[in-house]
């Protein structure tokens, strides 16, 4: 099929400022579409307000706009420029929401502007709350029982009839703003009055609970010829009630069944072809009863968004750069993977290792806000490792979090353990660990915060093991002991002060005289199946290394 020759000039919109929810990651979305377009010959014109981004490097767009990303302003640019095509699928909910505005106003038809990616009744049915709903019971698939109100009188009735407590989402909004959870009716009226403001559309979606179910997501991309790819499953280790971006995310999926995944990945796919995403990259969040394995969807997002920018890095699969080329006519069979250089971008990515994300607040910072993390997006960014295991990912990515502790130690937290685990907050893991020090069972802790079992166990056998390794406080480690324990994550810091040694150093030279070292294997999309050409390594302590010589 090719590229689209009847197209030469194409606008790409930023996400503007910097904001929790939409901040460097949609620069890293838009730089790489700007690279890949211009690569094509298409001429590029971008609009973003943040000149602190790399995107508005001057050398990334043929010409650059540095101005406040309003329909007024952008109406005038495209009157100036003339483009054939707005992209807006790489820029955030801003984007989305400007595109829409631009079509509405008349804008886009006046001057013969076609929208690329996700055309404006996709747009309109994905982040529409009413349309989504209805287009799931189209093709049999769950939602949460929910109703659509453009005022309090309306939202309140809907409230009452589906019963506390209800999840509150307002529409066409980011990183989870204005959502809520509401437990009775007064401070639901204050929480739906605050999301139908916070709405660019004065809509907000009244939803039943599912609190406590576990959460799924699916990036997803399908192109003009109907092939559809799972880039990336991931799964929250916080269930249903935290936002996306403000809870412990792992991939790939660690929790279902191979039979459950499958029933969500077609799930997944009759979603991106029911609302119609033509070309490029979506994001699908699903929710899973724990109890008796029961699937919902809980909303689908038909633009690269911040979760893609994760995956990205996961698998190591360009989603922008291949999201951009889908806009412009390419199918995933013709676009050559750049790792393998065998495998086409419609090969879906496979990964041997283990990502975890967690993410970084700053509460410190905003002293009025509440520490209790809920449906409304806080961090502030967020860090990323891999390891061959959970265990070893997550001791990794704590480190990286340039906070007080090395890991999953103890750490001094301020609330009741109880308290600490059953509520939402940036220091969770720290409070498991403490209820697991005061004789709280794996059943006690799933109980209270409705955290899957499976990475319960795993952080109680990391408890065990430190536990377990202070025995060789002031006596040599034996190699079975320092293996374990590198396998586990745990830094030379960290065994250091496990076993009272002089430091960090001290531990490297005993280990290294042990041949523990670490090795280096590659990110490499499929799971060593092709031979990788792209240096992109982890570190681990397994023996077989893949670095090339």
């Amino acid at each position: 099929m090719g590229k689209r020759t009847d197209i030469k000039k194409i606008m790409l919109l930023g996400s503007g400022p910097i904001v929790i929810g939409q901040a460097c990651e949609f620069d890293y979305s838009g730089s790489q579409a700007c690279k890949a377009l211009r690569e094509e010959g298409y001429h590029i014109v971008l609009v973003n307000s943040n000149p602190a981004t790399i995107m508005t490097d001057p050398e990334m767009a043929d010409r650059t706009y540095l101005e406040p990303l309003l329909p007024e302003i952008v109406s005038r640019i495209i009157e100036r420029e003339k483009p054939d095509a707005l992209l807006p699928t790489l820029g955030g909910q801003t984007a989305l929401n400007l595109a829409i505005s631009l079509k509405d106003m008349g804008i886009l038809d006046r001057f013969g502007v076609e929208i690329l990616g996700a055309a404006y009744d996709v747009i309109r049915k994905s982040e529409d709350r009413n349309l989504f709903k209805k287009a799931m019971e189209r093709i049999g698939l769950k939602v949460p029982r929910s109703g659509i109100a453009c005022n309090l009188e309306t939202a309140s009735e809907i409230a009452m009839e589906i019963g506390f407590p209800v999840i509150i989402r307002p529409g066409f909004t980011l990183g989870g703003t204005g959502g809520s959870v509401a437990y009775n009716i007064e401070e639901f009226q204050d929480l739906a009055d605050s999301g139908l403001k916070l709405s660019p559309i004065g809509e907000i979606l009244v939803e039943q609970s599912v609190i406590g179910w576990k959460e799924f997501e699916l990036e997803v991309m399908r192109d003009r010829k109907d092939n559809v790819v799972v880039i990336c499953s991931i799964e929250n280790l916080d269930p249903m009630g935290v936002h996306t971006g403000d809870s412990i995310t792992v991939a790939p999926i660690q929790t279902l069944s191979d039979r459950e995944y499958q029933s969500m990945r077609d799930a997944a796919v009759s979603i991106i072809r029911e609302i119609g995403v033509e070309t490029g990259g979506s994001n699908i969040q699903f929710a899973v009863n724990p109890e008796n394995g029961d699937m919902t969807v809980i909303e689908m997002n038909p633009r690269v968004s911040r979760s893609s920018a994760l995956a990205s890095k996961a698998t190591g699969f360009p989603i922008a750069k291949i999201a951009a080329k889908l806009a412009v006519g390419y199918t995933l069979d013709e676009i050559p993977n750049d790792i393998t250089r065998k495998t086409p971008a419609s090969f879906e990515p496979a990964i041997d290792y283990c990502v975890i994300k967690i993410p970084k607040f700053n509460f410190e910072k905003f002293p009025l806000a509440s520490p209790i993390l809920t449906t409304s997006m806080k961090s502030v960014g967020e860090v990323m490792s891999i390891g061959r295991t959970f265990k070893e990912a997550l001791n990794k990515a704590l480190r990286s979090m340039e906070e007080k502790f090395q890991g999953f130690e103890d750490f001094p937290v301020e609330m009741e353990t109880s308290l600490g685990i059953s509520q939402p907050n940036q220091h969770r893991l720290f409070y498991i660990k403490k209820g697991f020090r005061e004789g709280l069972s794996i059943d006690d802790i799933h109980q209270i915060s409705r955290i899957d079992r499976w990475f319960l166990y795993n952080l109680k056998e990391l408890a065990d093991f430190e536990e377990e390794f202070k025995k060789y406080r002031n006596r040599k480690i034996p190699y079975r002991a320092m293996k374990k324990a590198k396998e586990y994550g745990f830094s030379d810091r960290q065994i250091s002060r496990l076993a009272n040694m002089k430091d960090d150093k001290a531990v490297r030279k005993l280990r290294v005289s042990m041949g523990i070292e670490a090795r280096y294997n590659l990110v490499d999309t499929c799971a060593g199946e092709f031979e990788a050409y792209t240096p992109y390594y982890y570190s681990t302590y397994e023996r077989s290394e893949e670095v090339k010589k």
